[in-house]
């Protein structure tokens, strides 16, 4: 008894540790858990900026564990995988790490252009995002019944109960027009494994 009690926590310990390990973005050294609540990594890349490739900030997607096993089972390497990720109504969020200094007119003129066809609370929402530091941290978060939840540097800002405008805001990385095309693949490198 006392060996299969042994064994069972040994099993217990090893999952634990398995869930709670980090992935690394190679070229940033940024760390993400793997699990986050009762959310998944799904993936993560790195934002860079100019023909010198500047790195900005690294980012990671994470989806809810519902949808793992649910909408999005069995969904990887299809276009459907980012349909739903656009537009599923189930947890979701982006976190950006970032690596460099980055002003507020910086910030916002880059979400602004990459919204610039979306209007609505486009403008609203471009506005809680201020000078960011390097090693700060931005979360933008779909949650459903709430909206679109966004972080700032450690704030909270009111959230935005606007669909649309949540898929216009994760379409700056998964849309069919991203922001850079690496990062489109890469925030879903780990989809193999989650969704089968």
């Amino acid at each position: 008894m006392k060996k299969l009690l042994a064994a069972m926590l040994l099993v217990f310990a090893v999952a634990s540790f398995a869930r709670c390990e980090d992935v690394i973005e190679p070229r940033s050294g940024a760390k993400f858990a793997t699990k986050d609540e009762d959310t998944s990594l799904l993936g993560i890349g790195l934002r860079t900026k100019t023909v010198l490739k500047v790195k900005v900030y690294a980012i990671g997607l994470y989806v809810g564990d519902s949808a793992i096993s649910g909408p999005l089972k069995g969904k990887a390497g299809t276009p459907e995988l980012y349909k739903e990720l656009l537009g599923g109504d189930f947890k979701k969020k982006v976190v950006l790490k970032f690596v460099r200094d980055v002003s507020t007119d910086q910030i916002r003129d880059a979400f602004r252009e990459a919204l610039k066809d979306v209007g609505g609370m486009t403008e609203p929402w471009i506005a809680f995002f201020t000078e960011i530091h390097s090693g700060q941290e931005c979360v933008i978060s779909w949650v459903p019944g709430v909206g679109l939840e966004t972080r700032v540097a450690g704030v909270d800002k009111p959230p935005i109960n606007d669909k649309a405008f949540a898929s216009a805001v994760f379409g700056i990385w998964l849309g069919e027009k991203p922001i850079q095309d690496d990062i489109k693949k890469d925030l879903v490198a780990r989809a193999g494994d989650l969704l089968k």
